[in-house]
């Protein structure tokens, strides 16, 4: 099989750039008196090997001394003497191809070469200037872009590992947190009810089966974020009984959207902590999970009452506002509120995913 031939970037500009410029010229000859087809052709050939040699010379002598690495200033000092002479060298190469050519093919041609050098050099080294100009420019514009490109990337990629580092160690401080949370709820039961305390054996087991095997998921469906918030209640209120109450509205359009792992379940830890379990007489969560446009809107209402120096300062809570910073920067949003003197409200937008 053969191997499929590739030209780089590089050597496309290379071909096409100094293609065109010389096809200009030829058409402004062919515009003239006295043209003729095959001296056009010999003079295109002539100026894309020429010219590309030239500028050729000039990259590697870049590359060899990794003037593509040099930030804007330190460039801006070596093109400028570059561009003087890289215009000096066109102007010579110019002028002996020229000279070379109306020799060959002029014979009545006899002006000294010193002489057409004389009456010459100032056009050719102005026009050496610009064009040399133009193609050192586009080369290390063309350089420097890819160089920021790249910065990006890596940048872009270290920014992604750093998150992703961020999230793995909130998620290694919230899996203890949760498990000290439940087993001091089986500790709580193991005397004063032995039932109710093999059952919440049952649901810790099922708690943490999900909570280990899920680890690797900073996201998961809601429906499975419920079913951990089902069982983390029941194992909460075999502990408060009658004092806990609870009611889960939700879409079912929603049960496979994605949602950071644990968020309603440190919403309804949070209501538990700071409202059933301060209440004599318990009361009620209600928890609603609904979609608001592109977003999904969860509330945990609770009873109780915040203080506002200190809504997140619970591990729990101020775990999950660095997490939601971290997934979805500015596009998510969480609050709590005292809707009146008796309730709490906990309200969690997020970006449907």
């Amino acid at each position: 099989m053969k191997k499929k031939i590739t030209i780089s970037l590089y050597w496309k500009c290379q071909l096409i750039g100094w293609s065109v410029a010389s096809l200009y010229w030829g058409y402004i000859g062919f515009s003239g008196d006295g043209f003729k087809l095959y001296l056009g052709f010999v003079l295109f050939i002539s100026d894309v090997v020429l010219y590309i040699l030239l500028t050729h010379l000039y990259r590697n002598l870049a590359l060899l001394n990794h003037w593509q690495n040099l930030d804007l200033n330190a460039l801006l000092k070596r093109l400028i003497p570059a561009t003087l002479v890289m215009g000096i060298a066109y102007t010579i190469v110019t002028a002996i191809k020229v000279y070379f050519f109306r020799v060959w093919f002029n014979p009545r041609f006899t002006l000294p070469f010193e002489l057409f050098f004389q009456q010459n050099w100032s056009v050719l080294l102005v026009a050496g200037i610009r064009l040399m100009s133009i193609w050192l420019l586009a080369y290390h514009l063309y350089h420097y872009a890819q160089r920021e490109i790249d910065i990006a990337k890596k940048n872009a990629r270290l920014e992604l590992i750093t998150r992703d580092a961020q999230l793995n160690n909130l998620s290694a401080q919230l899996n203890p947190h949760f498990l000290f949370n439940s087993l001091n709820n089986v500790k709580a039961l193991i005397i004063d009810n032995p039932k109710s305390a093999r059952r919440a054996i049952d649901l810790l087991s099922d708690l943490l089966r999900t909570s280990l095997y899920s680890k690797v998921n900073q996201m998961i469906a809601l429906k499975d974020e419920l079913a951990l918030v089902n069982d983390y209640l029941e194992l909460e209120k075999l502990r408060f009984e009658e004092r806990l109450q609870f009611h889960i509205e939700e879409d079912n359009a929603l049960d496979n959207v994605l949602v950071p792992r644990f968020c309603l379940q440190t919403l309804v830890e949070n209501a538990i902590k700071h409202g059933i379990a301060q209440q004599k007489n318990g009361g009620l969560i209600s928890i609603n999970i609904k979609k608001q446009n592109n977003f999904t809107c969860i509330t945990v209402q609770n009873p109780g009452k915040i203080i506002a120096d200190e809504q997140h300062n619970g591990l729990g809570l101020k775990n999950l506002v660095e997490r939601l910073q971290l997934h979805f920067k500015d596009n998510a949003k969480f609050e709590i509120i005292n809707t009146n003197e008796t309730t709490v409200l906990l309200t969690l937008i997020i970006p449907a995913v």
